[in-house]
């Protein structure tokens, strides 16, 4: 009898080292493979923690989780844009998490106020301009893009994009809604040529002459330096006598009903970490959220500025008034 004890005990030990082993974290993402998986890659190596993941656009993922309810198989979601992240928290598919870690490595304007979300990788949305056409000293602000100097030389992605409906929320944050409504048509008068639906094409129309300035995400800049190194395209740092350039994030949260918080919280707090965030931002030419980490060499190599600091959160709770507003101000 105690031989069969011992052989019982033993099977549950070696049972529930095996679950232990074989525990398994599900993250929904909105970021594509090839920027994640290494980074799952690693994290699995380091721990013995395996990551099963599922992509898509942010929209479909959204929906699923709050379909799926307490049902979702979802520990994490991934996902870009802050207006993204705000609105996921919104609809109640995020659970807040109090981590010391978080807290310590990621800044306040990067994170959700009620820790629901934490920002993980950063790009800035600033003027882009053509080296040779342009001098950086005719450049200063966003809303200096509507004087009279670039009618006819500015080009815009589509307003339907969220990072132009963050960009013009951040605008209404700092301005509010009647200056901004201003600055935003200024922009509109002064176009040289129909919005582009991405900022490559944008870029693509400076190069052949199109127009002169325009308005792109870094890392858009990053691809098509890669690509053409020498390029006649360098990036501007606007508004750095007052508020700074802005800034949005991709970031990531522990859904509501996560099956694994404990291990989900653990893997957030490893990406906010010095030994990932690289790894979380350089694939995709950003700059690391936490900043006691360097950017790598080739995004540091387009210089040092001022960001603004106004909580990323905004992008989300004024992202209707400025979908509204970039209507009214014909910003197609």
């Amino acid at each position: 009898m105690r031989r069969l004890k011992f052989v019982h005990l033993s099977v549950v030990v070696l049972f529930s080292t095996a679950s232990f082993a074989a525990e398994e974290l599900v993250v929904y993402s909105a970021r594509n493979e090839q920027l994640i998986k290494p980074l799952f890659d690693a994290y699995t190596t380091e721990t013995g923690t395996a990551i099963r993941f599922i992509t898509d656009k942010e929209g479909p993922l959204l929906e699923r989780l709050k379909a799926e309810g307490k049902n979702t198989p979802a520990d994490m979601l991934i996902t870009v844009d802050a207006g993204n992240l705000w609105l996921a928290a919104k609809e109640g598919v995020l659970a807040k998490v109090n981590s010391k870690v978080l807290k310590a490595n990621i800044p306040a304007y990067l994170r959700d106020p009620d820790n629901r979300w934490f920002g993980l990788s950063v790009r800035a949305r600033t003027i882009v301009y053509s080296t040779a056409r342009v001098k950086p000293a005719d450049l200063s602000t966003y809303e200096a893009l509507g004087a009279a100097q670039w009618n006819g030389r500015l080009c815009l992605r589509t307003s339907k994009k969220v990072y132009n409906q963050s960009l013009v929320a951040m605008l209404i944050a700092r301005h509010g809604e009647a200056k901004t409504e201003k600055i935003v048509k200024s922009w509109v008068a002064n176009l040289a040529t129909d919005v582009f639906p991405d900022d490559t094409k944008l870029m693509e129309a400076i190069l052949a002459g199109q127009c002169d300035v325009g308005i792109v995400n870094t890392y858009y800049f990053g691809r098509l330096e890669k690509k053409q190194p020498g390029l006649p395209l360098a990036l501007y740092w606007p508004n750095q006598k007052d508020r700074g350039v802005h800034v949005n994030v991709s970031g990531a949260g522990i859904t509501a009903h996560a099956k694994h918080r404990a291990a989900s919280v653990k893997f957030l707090e490893w990406l906010a970490s010095k030994k990932a965030q690289n790894l979380f931002a350089d694939e995709n030419m950003e700059y690391p959220a936490n900043p006691k980490v360097k950017p790598h060499t080739s995004v540091a190599a387009w210089g040092v500025f001022k960001q603004d600091t106004i909580n990323v959160s905004k992008a989300g709770s004024l992202q209707a008034q400025a979908v509204m507003l970039m209507d009214r101000a014909g910003y197609k």
